[in-house]
C-alpha cells in the first residue's frame, strides 16, 4: 500500500491550520486513512540588535524572534485522493512538500 506524507511549514500557525482542514476534509471525503497533523518541534530563530545606531549610551538591545511552525500528515491515499490533494489551494507563505512511501 502507498501513503503520501505531507510536510507544511510555515511562520503564520492559521495558514498551517487552514491547509490542514482542507487536507482532512478531502480524507473524510473520498474515505481514504489519515495520520495527522502530527506537531513537530517549532524551531524560534532568533536575532538581538543594539537599540542606539552608535555606541555610546546605555546597552540597551532589541529582541526579534521567528517561529516556524511545522505539520506532518500521513495519507493513505488511492488516485483520486491524491488528484484532490495536489489541487489543495496553497496560501503564500506555506511550504508544502509531499512524498510518496511505499508501506
Amino acid at each position: 500500500m502507498q501513503k503520501a506524507r505531507i510536510k507544511l511549514a510555515s511562520t503564520d500557525i492559521g495558514k498551517i491550520n487552514q491547509t490542514c482542514d482542507y487536507i482532512k476534509g478531502i480524507a473524510e471525503k473520498t474515505g481514504v486513512v489519515m495520520r495527522g497533523p502530527i506537531p513537530l518541534p517549532t524551531k524560534k530563530l532568533k536575532l538581538c540588535t543594539r537599540k542606539g545606531p552608535c555606541g555610546n549610551g546605555t546597552a540597551t538591545w532589541e529582541r526579534y524572534e521567528m517561529r516556524v511552525h511545522k505539520r506532518l500528515i500521513d495519507l493513505g491515499i488511492d488516485e483520486r485522493a491524491l488528484r484532490l490533494v495536489m489541487r489543495v489551494p496553497i496560501p503564500d507563505g506555506l511550504n508544502i512538500e509531499i512524498e510518496m512511501i511505499d508501506t
